[in-house]
């Protein structure tokens, strides 16, 4: 027997339908790591700044440390790393939550809107303060260009790719 079974008196059917999940779910965090990973680039540059390694060296020191990092700059690699394990989680836990939360299925404009404020809250909130990041204090112009990038390139990527999923295993549980 399973243990996914043994544990919830199940017959395995989400490990059957999350396992079918996890390519969709890779590629889709990797569209939104990537979307906001670039995003976040170019609006470093457009303020000043000169090298967009800093990016990554940032979210490298908040487990690095600002001083480890600033003493070792090939730490923007695991600032990359970190980037894009952040995305896929973010991901993992829309795909979990898609099927059983009805609403989310039903505007993806909204629900990748909602999704993506989730996001900037639990981070700015949350993730980053209890982190080793420096910490910046919130204007306006950093919320709304912050909640937009995240709207933009990783809440409505989510939702969009997550629905396309939805509805191609919806179709292929149709066809089997």
């Amino acid at each position: 027997m399973h243990v996914f079974s043994q544990l919830t008196g199940r017959q395995g059917s989400l490990p059957m339908r999350f396992s079918r999940a996890i390519p969709s779910i890779a590629k889709t965090g990797f569209v939104a790591g990537t979307l906001d990973g670039l995003a976040a680039i170019v609006h470093y540059l457009l303020v000043g700044g000169k090298d967009p390694a800093r990016v990554f060296m940032y979210i490298a020191s908040g487990v690095f440390g600002r001083e480890a990092v600033a003493a070792n700059e090939h730490l923007a690699w695991w600032g990359i790393l970190f980037h894009f394990f952040i995305a896929l989680c973010w991901t993992a836990l829309y795909y979990v939550l898609y099927p059983k939360l009805k609403f989310l299925s039903r505007n993806v404009f909204l629900s990748g809107t909602g999704y993506a404020m989730v996001i900037w809250l639990m981070m700015t909130r949350i993730v980053v303060p209890l982190s080793n990041a420096p910490q910046f204090p919130l204007t306006l112009s950093r919320v709304l260009i912050g909640v937009g990038i995240l709207v933009v390139c990783v809440g409505l990527p989510i939702a969009i790719l997550a629905r396309r999923h939805g509805q191609q295993s919806g179709q292929q549980q149709r066809n089997d």
